[in-house]
């Protein structure tokens, strides 16, 4: 118990702490500065998600790093087990990266900030018309070099069993012509559970399997969930 007020003091104030930063962010943008920008975001983004990781006890073990493509972007795509995941793909993987993330999200200003910062897209699943919209936003963020991560499941597991994927979100890498690396995450379920605030030290491993090429599927996205379902779900079992 006492490690988790710690972690939810410590989440709250550097938050506060990190304001002038934040400040720092949105001058560099302002003056054009984009590639200082996306330097210091993903700086400290890096180093927020360590110490919060620190703090949880947790311990992360990376496989297949060699996997991510050093001369281009990708889109991640990663099955989704806990709230861990998103802190635990910041840190672990070295390419800076946004995240297709929650539409409410976008309502805690602190958070949604450093979200933005880092070029994260807010997809409204429930409206058809703003998961268009966001679609195009972070096929347009593909184009322009930035990577991406999606959670195809759509939500968070309740047991850390693979659910099924919505395929519709791989249009981000059919559109944009960018390869896709599948990400396994085990064990951020057992850091927060779902039912639970309490955090718990937990032992979590990441395994990156190699890029796949969207040309070889034509567009084909139910194909391709399949696939990248398959690749996940033997990770997860082996």
């Amino acid at each position: 118990m006492i490690r988790t007020v710690i972690w939810f003091i410590y989440f709250w104030i550097s938050l506060i702490l990190l304001i002038p930063s934040m400040f720092k962010v949105k001058y560099l943008e302002n003056r054009g500065r984009i590639e200082e920008k996306d330097q210091l975001s993903d700086k400290i983004a890096k180093r927020w998600a360590d110490r919060l990781l620190r703090l949880s006890g947790c311990e992360v073990e990376v496989e297949g790093e060699e996997n991510v493509p050093k001369d281009r972007n990708v889109l991640f795509v990663s099955n989704h087990q806990g709230n861990f995941d998103i802190p635990v793909l910041v840190k672990h993987l070295e390419k800076p990266k946004g995240f297709i993330a929650k539409k409410e999200m976008e309502k805690f200003p602190m958070i949604s900030g450093w979200m933005k910062a880092i070029n994260c897209v807010f997809m409204d699943r429930d409206n058809p018309r703003e998961s268009i919209r966001a679609i195009k936003e972070g096929t347009l963020k593909l184009k322009e070099g930035y990577s991406l991560v999606l959670f195809p499941e759509g939500t968070r597991s309740k047991d850390g069993k693979l659910r099924e994927f919505k395929a519709g979100g791989l249009r981000l890498a059919t559109k944009s012509k960018v390869d896709i690396v599948p990400i396994t995450i085990n064990g951020t379920k057992n850091i927060m559970r779902r039912d639970s605030m309490i955090i718990r030290p937990a032992k979590v491993k990441i395994i990156v399997s190699p890029p796949i090429k969207t040309d070889d599927y034509d567009g084909d996205t139910k194909e391709l969930s399949e696939v990248i379902h398959n690749i996940i779900s033997k990770n997860l079992h082996d």
